[in-house]
């Protein structure tokens, strides 16, 4: 598998970008190239998958979200009786 990073350099270069740093945008991408699930990239970042949504949202990034997995997520929330 190919992997394509787009890491600003003052980002890349910067002494103080963590671990947590890199797997957050290892996650981006990964999910922006559409290699991976929300869920899944969320979990690669070790960060909430709300939270991820809005870092993706702030970066522009398309969240794959279609009309068929909305139904799904409706139905998902109607068996749990939060519809």
């Amino acid at each position: 598998m190919r992997i394509n990073l787009d890491i600003p350099d003052g980002i890349a270069q910067c002494p103080s970008f963590s671990r947590a740093d890199w797997l957050r945008e290892m996650a981006i991408s990964l999910f922006e190239q559409e290699q991976v699930t929300l869920g899944i990239a969320s979990q690669i970042a070790g960060i909430h998958l709300m939270e991820f949504q809005k870092i993706i949202g702030s970066r522009g990034v398309c969240a794959h979200y279609d009309a068929v997995e909305f139904a799904d997520d409706m139905e998902n929330l109607r068996r749990r009786g939060w519809l």
